[in-house]
């Protein structure tokens, strides 16, 4: 068996082009031969990677339609009629491929912020993305549609009801042996990254604050004792400005402390008590399941996959996005077992391990062979 992966790029890191390498990992240990179709095989390699402000979401807009649309052509060039043994799954923008990954749904999370009119109308790029998805889930250009998650399944269904590929769930992993429990000086690590020694700490790690919940984070740390802090990683430096410009409005300039981006998030998740992270729309949450493996009980809304991955009280709290009932779910973790809570979250991750998620793929690839053949 011959696995194409059609994806902008593939390294390690997070989101899409993360799940691509755990994947491409995955299945070369399963004796699976695993190539890459990516923005630079469909002539993209001029387009320089988005940068800050207007001038990145005017960078990040050319490199989305540059791979759809020369990416759709020269991909159904080179794999329109694949060798008998080739399956070609398809994570962004191209509109070719036997499967097709949704790894979210644009107007589903706009939904979910609120005047979803308004912001699809002021953001052409999103316009262009919603009608291309509308072409790509009426037609025949794929097989197979995965979706990460039941809930994402139905979403789907109401967002797009001319869906006519098939559908299947298949949700992401975690690499349960790059994110583990911290076995080391925990107060060390905390003085060598700048954090409070003494203080009951969450983390919060994205770089989407508004939509993932940062706001009601840091006003929830009012409803708590003045020994719980917040570390926040990620960010553009504007963003953190005005959420340093927030916390101080709050009063709460000592308790959230701003890490910025970082390539390796371990060391904060190893630093931390819980992981927070009540966001408004998520498809899947890979650092949810990131926390997690390292053994942090979360404190998150129910979306994406938190129906399927958290039991409030066992391994995390699941709560309403106000400040109200963060502060409330932190709370209960707080007043919880710290080691039973661990030791929950661990085995969840465990669960959920990139290679268990390789083999529902290559199950997946042998019945459309068969179905093929």
């Amino acid at each position: 068996m011959r696995v194409v992966q059609i994806v902008p790029v593939v390294r390690v890191g997070s989101g899409v082009e993360a799940v691509a390498h755990h994947l491409e990992t995955e299945w070369r240990n399963l004796g699976i031969d695993t190539q890459q179709f990516t923005l630079r095989d469909a002539g993209g390699s001029w387009l320089p990677e988005p940068g800050q402000g207007l001038l990145g979401r005017l960078q990040l807009a050319l490199r989305v339609i540059w791979f759809s649309a020369a990416g759709s052509i020269i991909a159904r060039r080179r794999w329109k009629t694949p060798a008998a043994d080739t399956v070609v799954i398809c994570h962004n923008d191209v509109l070719f491929g036997d499967v097709y990954v949704n790894h979210g749904i644009l107007y589903a999370a706009m939904r979910a912020r609120g005047h979803s009119l308004t912001r699809m109308a002021r953001n052409p790029l999103h316009l262009f993305t919603w009608a291309r998805d509308a072409i790509r889930y009426a037609g025949t250009r794929h097989r197979v549609i995965v979706n990460l998650t039941r809930a994402e399944d139905e979403q789907l269904r109401r967002t797009y009801p001319r869906v006519t590929p098939r559908t299947v769930v298949i949700g992401n992993g975690v690499d349960i042996e790059h994110y583990r429990p911290f076995s080391g000086d925990r107060e060390a690590l905390r003085r060598e990254l700048g954090l409070p020694v003494d203080a009951r700490l969450g983390v919060f790690v994205g770089h989407e604050y508004a939509r993932k919940g940062l706001p009601q984070s840091m006003e929830a740390l009012g409803h708590l004792p003045a020994d719980v802090h917040l570390v926040v990683v990620g960010g553009t430096d504007d963003m953190i400005a005005r959420a340093s410009r927030s916390a101080a409005t709050l009063g709460l300039s000592g308790r959230v402390h701003f890490a910025g981006r970082q390539g390796d998030v371990r060391p904060w998740l190893h630093a931390a008590d819980f992981l927070v992270f009540p966001s408004r729309y998520e498809a899947y949450s890979l650092v949810v399941l990131e926390a997690m493996a390292t053994g942090l009980p979360v404190v998150v809304t129910p979306v994406g996959a938190v129906p399927e991955l958290v039991l409030d009280g066992v391994n995390g709290a699941v709560v309403d996005l106000n400040a109200g009932s963060v502060a409330e779910g932190i709370a209960r973790l707080l007043a919880g077992d710290p080691t039973e809570l661990s030791l929950a979250a661990r085995r969840t991750a465990e669960e959920h391990s990139w290679e268990a998620v390789a083999r529902r793929y290559a199950r997946l690839f042998e019945t459309i062979l068969a179905e093929r053949g």
